[in-house]
């Protein structure tokens, strides 16, 4: 018998109704379509609106389209997987949060704070509770409500964020499908260029650092895009090269949806033609955690079983990585 691997086994996703387009964005700040078409490649973004609505409903209908699509009960899930950076509130945790109002009763669950690798860090995570023997059906989400945390008054980063979460069910395998190798990179150093300044004990909330703006997303453009261009692109082609793969052996890559140049850039790196990159950043914009899974939701269909995959992220941290799957859906 094969060793066990992680193989995905179903696949859900979840985005609000209301579009927030660059037309809309045109009159709040000082752009326009073709400027942010031309530098990042988005259209539209989701919004998640409503009195009390938080990240933990993005989850839930994804949860519940995933459960759906394997035919489970939520009740068999044995542990729960959050990956966000605006989680509901600091504690409990998304995952706690979520599970109760999916009704899950038997499932144990975290969160996940790694910015936009944060899935890849989830799904690695999640691989290995696969892999101990010691789970049967592992679920992980990646949700994030960046409108929560962005500024509309700053055309900088409101082009750029969207709301959404994506959700894959992780189950054993002994033929050799699922997730085969990650790599995984963080440099706290890059912190200085893409964080949100207060809310944690370091700069506890206060009038003043509302007044000040200070729990909004700050971006350095130019060099986080440098750093992400080269981190992202540089560990997909590690990855491969150390599995002995080929741009030929790779049906897809699925990459995180920040910015049309950078994916450009990891596609060129691997060798890979454009029709082998899968992208909807001009449908949702950067949603943070959740654009690799709702990339994988988005184009399920595309894949093949025994397919070779590759993930790939860069986010704010700095936090980055690839990760190989073998399809097996489908």
């Amino acid at each position: 018998m094969q060793k066990t691997t992680a193989a995905i086994t179903a696949i859900g996703g979840y985005v609000p109704e209301d579009k927030l387009t660059n037309a809309d964005l045109e009159k709040l700040v000082d752009t326009n379509d073709e400027w942010i078409k031309s530098r990042t490649g988005i259209d539209e973004r989701r919004i998640l609106k409503g009195e009390g609505k938080a990240t933990s409903d993005l989850v839930v209908p994804a949860v519940k389209a995933l459960c759906e699509k394997r035919g489970i009960d939520p009740n068999e899930i044995d542990c729960l997987i959050v990956a966000t950076i605006t989680p509901d509130m600091f504690f409990p945790s998304t995952a706690n949060v979520s599970c109760d109002k999916l009704g899950i009763k038997n499932a144990w669950g975290f969160d996940i704070l790694a910015a936009c690798s944060g899935f890849l860090y989830g799904l690695t995570t999640g691989a290995a509770l696969i892999e101990s023997g010691r789970y049967k059906k592992v679920v992980v989400v990646g949700a994030d409500k960046m409108s929560s945390i962005v500024d509309y008054t700053d055309r900088t980063t409101c082009i750029l964020f969207g709301d959404g979460a994506g959700a894959v069910l992780l189950e054993p395998n002994h033929e050799g499908y699922g997730v085969l190798d990650s790599i995984l990179k963080s440099d706290g150093s890059g912190g200085k260029y893409l964080y949100m300044k207060a809310g944690g004990s370091l700069m506890p909330s206060s009038a003043e650092t509302v007044a000040n703006k200070e729990h909004f997303i700050f971006q350095d453009g130019q060099p986080v895009f440098k750093f992400a261009v080269t981190g992202m692109a540089d560990v997909s082609y590690e990855l491969i090269e150390r599995n002995n793969l080929t741009a030929d052996d790779i049906a897809w890559l699925v990459p995180h949806q920040a910015n049309k140049r950078i994916i450009d850039a990891t596609a060129r790196r691997m060798g890979l033609p454009d029709e082998k990159v899968l992208m909807n950043i001009q449908r949702y914009g950067n949603t943070t955690a959740a654009t690799i899974p709702l990339c994988l939701w988005d184009f399920q269909d595309k894949m093949k079983k025994g397919d070779n995959i590759v993930l790939a992220a860069f986010g704010g941290g700095f936090t980055w990585g690839a990760t190989w799957v073998k399809w097996f859906m489908g």
